[in-house]
């Protein structure tokens, strides 16, 4: 097949050219991302191979199909960016990778926990001075303490597993399709109002979705005991930034770990360094002492990179052979209940 990847970097570029050798499929990589802008791009290109932040809304699906492009490999977990009903509509197959780094991502939130807790961060920059001395870092003991986990696929029982034995927290879980097998150890599950009434830690672990959009926003943070710290790995359309930001100001929470953000778009994944920041609600979080954020790096692993583009090459290799694909979120020969169910994993 002729591929096309957008948005790709230097890292993308080198483990996908190892994945592609001997496969028969030619490729060329462009630095763009993917929007009804430059959708052109593709033109004549079988599949068109995209990532987090590129857009397939239904006017960019519809000239991906005008031009001859009939599969959308994604290389990622997520599929919030692209319009199913937009693809099923216009005949094209959207593919995914369904799993990549997920003791990476769940290894990340914990990361983002212990730096918030313990403030290694700032301790850092404050050995680095002279300065020795301990006001304002002081953290908790994680041991002990209740920790809710929102979403348990493999990212987020990994997460619940890691708090529950390895740090000895009593782990809350919430999810419409429970884990058996956390279910036996791990975690308890319960509904969600009582994981966001009692729990210390809240952690994300679930897709985003209509059903999802804004959870944590200004009434379900008025549940939650003052000072929760909160940990988002997923996506940032799950947290009204808003609505945090007020209470991250008012004390109600303590403190914000964020590997994603709603409009990440036009930030992560690129050097700002000589520019102002124009988003000013990002702008105003990264003022705040109790706010730590990292540019979507959670799942940036060398196991990952292989991972991705050897499931994705395998996605499109498969789709070439047989018009379908076991990866698929979308395509005509996947039955429309499969296409339901994979919505709701992470």
């Amino acid at each position: 097949m002729k591929i096309i990847l957008f948005n790709t970097k230097a890292y993308d570029r080198e483990s996908f050219e190892k994945a592609l050798s001997g496969t028969g499929h030619t490729v060329r990589f462009v630095e763009a991302k993917l929007n009804i802008e430059t959708v052109k791009l593709a033109s004549g290109y079988d599949c068109a191979c995209i990532f987090v932040n590129d857009i397939a809304d239904e006017s960019v699906i519809k000239e991906l199909a005008a031009n001859g492009t009939k599969f959308i490999a994604l290389r990622c977990a997520g599929f919030n960016n692209v319009d199913l009903h937009a693809a099923r509509k216009y005949g094209v197959c959207v593919a995914r990778v369904p799993e990549y780094s997920p003791y990476g991502v769940a290894e990340h939130a914990i990361a983002l926990m212990m730096t918030l807790n313990r403030k290694t961060h700032r301790a850092h920059n404050r050995i680095r001075e002279g300065n020795f001395a301990l006001s304002g870092l002081l953290g908790f003991d994680i041991h002990g303490k209740t920790a809710g986990v929102i979403g348990t696929g493999k990212i987020g029982s990994i997460a619940a597993k890691i708090l529950g034995e390895g740090f000895g927290c009593k782990v809350l879980a919430y999810d419409k399709f429970p884990n058996p097998e956390l279910e036996k150890g791990s975690a308890e599950y319960t509904d969600l109002d009582t994981l966001l009434k009692k729990c210390d830690i809240i952690t994300l672990h679930c897709p985003l979705n209509p059903e999802t959009h804004y959870l944590i926003n200004k009434d379900s943070i008025g549940l939650m005991k003052p000072g929760v710290m909160i940990i988002n790995t997923s996506r940032g359309g799950l947290i009204d930034t808003l609505a945090v930001i007020d209470a991250l100001k008012s004390g109600a929470v303590g403190s914000l770990g964020i590997d994603v953000y709603e409009e990440e778009g036009d930030l992560f994944f690129e050097d700002l360094s000589g520019n102002v920041i124009q988003d000013d609600v990002f702008a105003r979080l990264l003022t705040l002492p109790n706010v730590m954020i990292t540019g979507h790096q959670a799942y940036f692993t060398a196991e990952a990179l292989v991972n991705i583009a050897e499931t994705t090459i395998g996605n499109i290799t498969e789709y070439e052979e047989n018009d379908t694909c076991v990866n698929a979120v979308f395509c005509d020969r996947i039955r429309t209940s499969e296409s339901v169910r994979i919505q709701n994993m992470d």
